[in-house]
C-alpha cells in the first residue's frame, strides 16, 4: 500500500559575498538580505540552534538535534568490485538476490531541522518528513509534524541572520530561546529535549540508503512508524523518504515508479504506476532534485522494498534509476507517540 505526501517547487536563493538573498516570486520579484555566512565545518557537529541554509533545496532551518545514521552507499562497494577482477558479478536488476547483496554502512551525522514556513510553499523538498499513528488504539489515522527535516552534515550551510525574527515556524518558540551569550544564540528549552525522548523510537533516524545509476543519485531514509491491529492481525507500518538528486548537466524526467514490495510472510507485491505524488518532476541544472515521503503497510514484522524509476532525458532516451534495496524492521511498540503542542 502507498501513501503519499505532496510537495512544491524550489525557492531560490542568492549568495553575494559573505550576504544571504531570498528571492520570493509571487506577483513581484523581491531580494531581503537575511543573514551573514559562516564556514561549514569540516569536523565536529553543528550545536542544536545553529541557523542553516540547505545547500540543495535553498531553505532556512534550524538545527534541533543531531542524529548518527549508518549510509550504505552501493556506489562506493560497486566501485570497489569494478577494481577486484575476481569478484563475482551480481546482476543489479529486480531480483530478490540484489536486496541481499553486502554493503557496508559508514557512520554519518544527520540532524533533524525545523524548516522556515515562509520558504516551505517554495522548495522541491518535503515540509513533513515526521509522520506517525494516531495515539489511540482504535485509531487509525496518520498524524503529520509539519515543517520538519532530516538534513545530512554536507548538505548543511551554517549562517547568522539580520532578522529580528530569524525563523518562523510554530514550534520554534517552544523548542528554543534566545540566549545573547551562547554562540549560536539558541538554546533548547526542556519542552525540545521531552519531545526528543518520548518520540525517539519514531523520529530515529538509523540507515540510510544510496545509488547512482546514469548521473541520478536515489537516497532511501526508511522510519518503522508502529503497528495496529486489523481484523485480528497486526498491521506494520513504515514511511520512507526519496531524494533524486540530477548529477549530470542534462535535464532528465521521472515518468514511472515500479516497486517490488517483499514481505516476511513471504508475499511479494508488486507496484507500478506514472510519476510520484501525482507529479513527474524534471531534474534539470536550475532545480536538480526532488524528495518525498510516502507510506508502506505489511502483515508481518519486517520485509524488504526496492525498485526502479522509469527516468527520461530531453532527446528521448529513456533508462531505469534503480532505487537501493532497503530493509522494514519493526522496534517493540514503546507506547505512543506525542505530538508537540498544539497537535497537528
Amino acid at each position: 500500500m502507498e501513501i503519499f505526501l505532496r510537495f512544491v517547487p524550489t525557492n531560490p536563493i542568492r549568495f553575494t559575498a559573505s550576504r544571504i538573498l531570498i528571492t520570493h516570486v509571487a506577483h513581484y520579484t523581491r531580494l531581503a538580505e537575511v543573514g551573514k555566512l559562516e564556514s561549514p565545518k569540516t569536523s565536529g557537529k553543528y550545536d542544536t540552534g545553529q541557523l542553516i541554509l540547505h545547500k540543495v533545496f535553498g531553505y532556512r532551518g534550524v538545527i534541533l538535534f543531531p542524529w548518527l545514521a549508518r549510509v550504505y552507499d552501493r556506489d562506493a562497494t560497486n566501485k570497489k568490485e569494478n577494481t577486484d577482477t575476481s569478484s563475482t558479478t551480481e546482476s543489479s536488476g529486480d531480483s530478490l538476490s540484489n536486496v541481499g547483496k553486502e554493503v557496508k554502512g559508514r557512520t554519518h551525522t544527520f540532524y533533524q531541522v525545523l524548516i522556515d514556513t515562509r520558504d516551505a510553499p517554495y522548495i522541491r523538498a518535503q515540509t513533513e518528513a515526521v509522520t506517525f499513528l494516531g495515539n489511540q488504539e482504535s485509531s487509525r489515522s496518520l498524524y503529520a509534524i509539519p515543517g520538519l527535516d532530516y538534513v545530512a552534515h554536507d548538505d548543511i550551510i551554517p549562517y547568522t541572520s539580520v532578522e529580528r525574527v530569524p525563523l518562523q515556524h510554530e514550534l520554534f518558540d517552544k523548542f528554543l530561546m534566545n540566549n545573547p551569550d551562547k554562540d549560536p544564540p539558541f538554546i533548547a528549552q526542556e519542552t525540545l529535549r521531552a519531545w526528543q525522548k518520548k518520540n525517539h523510537p519514531w523520529l530515529e533516524l538509523s540507515d540510510v540508503h544510496r545509488e547512482t545509476t546514469e548521473g541520478v543519485r536515489v537516497t532511501v531514509i526508511p522510519f518503522y512508524m508502529g503497528s495496529r491491529e486489523s481484523q485480528n492481525s497486526a498491521v506494520y507500518w513504515w514511511r520512507y523518504c526519496i531524494r533524486l538528486e540530477n548529477l549530470g548537466p542534462q535535464a532528465v524526467q521521472l515518468r514511472e515508479r515500479h516497486w517490488r514490495i517483499f514481505s516476511l510472510s513471504g508475499t511479494l507485491e508488486t507496484v507500478r504506476g506514472r510519476g510520484v505524488v501525482g507529479q513527474e518532476p524534471v531534474l534539470a541544472r536550475h532545480s536538480p532534485a526532488f524528495q518525498y515521503s510516502s507510506h508502506v503497510s505489511l502483515q508481518a514484522p519486517s520485509g524488504h522494498m526496492w525498485g526502479t524509476f522509469r527516468m527520461e532525458r530531453e532527446d528521448g532516451y529513456t533508462f531505469d534509476c534503480r532505487i537501493p534495496p532497503f530493509s522494514l524492521e519493526s522496534k517493540p511498540d514503546e507506547g505512543a507517540p506525542v505530538a508537540p503542542t498544539p497537535a497537528p
